[in-house]
């Protein structure tokens, strides 16, 4: 089985939904499809609007009139629903992780397994490359990026192999930008420590973060009370935002009570500990491995 087609932690996601039959659901992150087949097999009427920036997932749309594709970025998510005359909704689900269709499909560059020009574009029509970062980001940006984004624990050292090397040439692609940083990677981890310094190119190169931010806060404002709101992250500063966000309600982790000493949220947490795909779906899947399943459900404020 293609694994584009392998939905993480499906039956505990769409039950923390909570569907209701005729409500209107948004799956942010449609990839293969397996997360909307599942809300749309349990909805009876209703609508479901469906976003994925990537042109492939396009290619998994099935027929059902219920079924509104939308091929953007989910941080237009509040714009989109302006546009369909949908002012609320009943639940909202985000797979966060890169579809693994796009690390096998060599071209798009988005693994270290492949000598591929340095791409990583989610949306083919952005205008910045892996290679626009590599090449032009300042010794200072990549460090920050390096150590926020990767978790990278030599980024200065790393940084550094970087900036010499392209002074004598461009690094085009991803065999040259291994070759510039060889003598910084750890050899007992080494396919650990280049998945994250890939990750971090990416997660700069689509903006990952900042579309995180606008997609939790618009949520926020279009779940109706009583609506679920489901994502699973994979990495620990998204999961990160997630979890500080669903606590408080805000990006800043900033706390509020009221005159009664109460804590202020437009959230009720429904699983207080992330929930991890098993044994059996990590052997079946392995890149479900560092997957966690974060629910809220939307109360009156």
């Amino acid at each position: 089985m293609n694994q584009f087609h392998i939905p993480v932690l499906l039956s505990q996601s769409v039950d923390g939904l909570a569907i209701r039959p005729g409500g209107v659901y948004v799956d942010a992150t449609f990839g293969g499809g397996g997360h909307s087949r599942e809300i749309l097999r349990r909805l009876e009427g209703g609508k479901l609007l469906a976003f994925d920036q990537d042109e492939a997932a396009a290619g998994n749309l099935f027929p059902d009139d219920r079924l509104i594709f939308i091929r953007h970025n989910f941080r237009f998510l509040k714009n989109f629903l302006r546009y369909y005359q949908v002012e609320k909704v009943d639940g909202i689900l985000a797979d966060l992780g890169v579809s693994s269709h796009d690390f096998d499909e060599a071209d798009r560059g988005f693994s270290f397994r492949y000598d591929t020009p340095l791409d990583m574009r989610m949306n083919r029509n952005s205008p910045t490359t892996a290679a626009m970062v590599v090449n032009g980001y300042t010794e200072q940006q990549l460090i920050t990026l390096f150590r926020e984004y990767g978790e990278i624990h030599n980024a200065g050292r790393v940084t550094s192999a970087i900036l010499e090397a392209r002074t004598a040439r461009e690094i085009r692609t991803s065999g040259q930008l291994i070759q510039a940083i060889s003598r910084c990677v750890p050899r007992a981890t080494e396919k650990k420590y280049l998945a994250q310094l890939f990750q971090a190119l990416r997660m700069e190169v689509n903006q990952e973060m900042a579309a995180l931010k606008e997609f939790l806060e618009s949520s926020k404002e279009l779940l109706k009370t009583g609506g679920r709101l489901v994502v699973i992250t994979y990495h620990s500063l998204e999961d990160r935002m997630v979890k500080h966000f669903f606590r408080t309600g805000n990006l800043e982790d900033r706390t509020e009570q009221d005159f009664y000493g109460n804590f202020i949220t437009p959230f009720r947490l429904i699983n207080r500990k992330a929930i991890v795909p098993g044994e059996s779906e990590v052997a079946e899947n392995p890149r479900s491995r560092s997957a966690k399943l974060r629910i809220v459900e939307k109360t009156e404020r």
